[in-house]
C-alpha cells in the first residue's frame, strides 16, 4: 500500500516538454497523435476524478512524459503503462525502475488482451490522455473487454465526447453513441483548452468518466447482429430505415412495421430502445428463416461479450 501524498506536482511547462524530447533527440510524432499535457493542474484533476483507492489497480494508455503516470504511481497498489512510443516506454521504464508494482508494456492498446495482462483480480481502473487519432478505436477496443475494468477516465476530443452522449434527433447522434450506450454509462466531466498540451490541438478536449454495464441498459438477444444492424444503417444514415435496411432483410419496411417503427423514420431519431427492439426483431426472423442445425450452431458461436 503506497501512501498518498500532496507533494507539488512537477510542472512541465512548454519548454521544459521541449527539453525533455530533445533529450530523446525526438519532436512529438504526428503518426502517434502525440499532445503531451503540460498543465500540472489539470493532470491532478484527472486524477482525481479517477477516485482511486491505495489498493486499486491502474492501466494508463499513452503516458507519454509521465504527467499522469507521476500521480497514478502513487496513488495504487500497481500500475501498467501501455505506451506504443519505444522512446518514451524506455524512457518510463528508467523513470519508474525504483517502482516494483509499475509495469510498462510497449505495445499498441488496440491488440492488448487485458484480461491476460491484468491476471486475475479486482477490475482496473483506466486514466488515460488518449491521442486523438486513435480514441475511438481504443475505447471501443476497452469497451470489448469491459470486464477488465470498473471504469474509465478518459481525455478525448470534446466532439467525440459530445458524440458519446449525443441523444436522439441531435446532429451528434451516430452508431459510436448508440454502441457506447448500450454498453456504457458515460459522463462528461472536465473541458481541457489547446493551452493544456504540448504541442497545442487544434480542438477543445473533455475528460469523460466512462462506466461498463454489468447488465446492458436494454435486452438484445444477439449482440452481433445488433453491432451490425447499428452500423449497417448509420453509414446511410440519411436514408429512410425501410431502404438502409435492405443488406440486412430484403422486406425492411415490413419488418419495421412488426416492430412498430415507421419504414420512413431515419436512423439518427430511433433511441436505443427502439435499436434494441427492432434488432430483436431482426434477430427472431433471421432465427425462423434459417434451419435447425445452423440456429444450433449460430447459438453456440454467438459472441458473449455485447460490447
Amino acid at each position: 500500500m503506497r501512501e498518498k501524498t500532496d507533494r507539488p506536482i512537477p510542472q512541465r511547462p512548454t519548454a521544459s516538454i521541449r527539453r525533455e524530447l530533445a533529450a530523446l533527440g525526438r519532436l512529438p510524432r504526428k503518426r502517434l497523435g502525440q499532445h503531451f499535457l503540460a498543465d500540472a493542474q489539470i493532470a491532478r484533476r484527472i486524477v482525481d476524478l479517477a477516485a482511486l483507492q491505495p489498493m486499486d489497480r491502474a492501466v494508463e494508455i499513452g503516458p507519454g512524459l509521465g504527467a499522469l503516470s507521476d500521480l497514478l504511481v502513487e496513488r495504487v497498489g500497481a500500475l501498467w503503462l501501455v505506451e506504443v512510443d519505444s522512446d518514451l516506454a524506455e524512457r518510463l521504464r528508467s523513470r519508474y525502475a525504483a517502482s516494483p508494482h509499475v509495469h510498462v508494456v510497449e505495445a499498441d492498446a488496440l491488440v492488448v488482451d487485458f484480461a491476460a495482462l491484468l491476471g486475475p483480480g479486482a477490475p482496473a481502473v483506466v486514466v488515460a490522455n488518449l491521442p486523438y487519432n486513435v480514441a475511438t478505436p481504443v475505447l471501443a477496443a476497452l469497451l470489448r473487454q469491459s470486464e477488465c475494468f470498473a471504469r474509465m477516465v478518459l481525455m478525448l476530443q470534446r466532439e467525440v465526447v459530445q458524440r458519446l452522449v449525443a441523444s436522439p434527433g441531435s446532429k451528434a447522434y451516430a452508431a459510436l453513441s448508440v454502441l457506447t450506450q448500450y454498453a456504457a454509462h458515460v459522463r462528461p466531466a472536465l473541458r481541457v483548452g489547446p493551452e493544456a498540451f504540448v504541442p497545442r490541438p487544434k480542438v477543445e478536449s473533455e475528460v469523460a468518466i466512462v462506466e461498463p454495464y454489468r447488465q446492458p441498459p436494454v435486452a438484445v438477444s444477439d449482440p452481433k447482429l445488433f453491432r451490425r444492424l447499428i452500423k449497417t444503417v448509420f453509414t446511410q444514415r440519411r436514408k429512410q430505415l425501410s431502404n438502409s435496411m435492405r443488406a440486412l432483410c430484403a422486406d425492411a419496411a415490413a419488418l419495421l412495421l412488426g416492430a412498430g417503427i415507421e419504414p420512413a423514420r431515419r436512423p439518427e431519431t430511433l433511441s436505443l430502445g427502439e435499436f434494441a427492439t427492432l434488432s430483436n426483431a431482426l434477430a427472431e426472423k433471421e432465427a425462423v428463416a434459417k434451419p435447425a442445425g445452423q440456429q444450433t450452431t449460430d447459438r453456440q458461436t454467438t459472441d458473449p461479450n455485447p460490447r
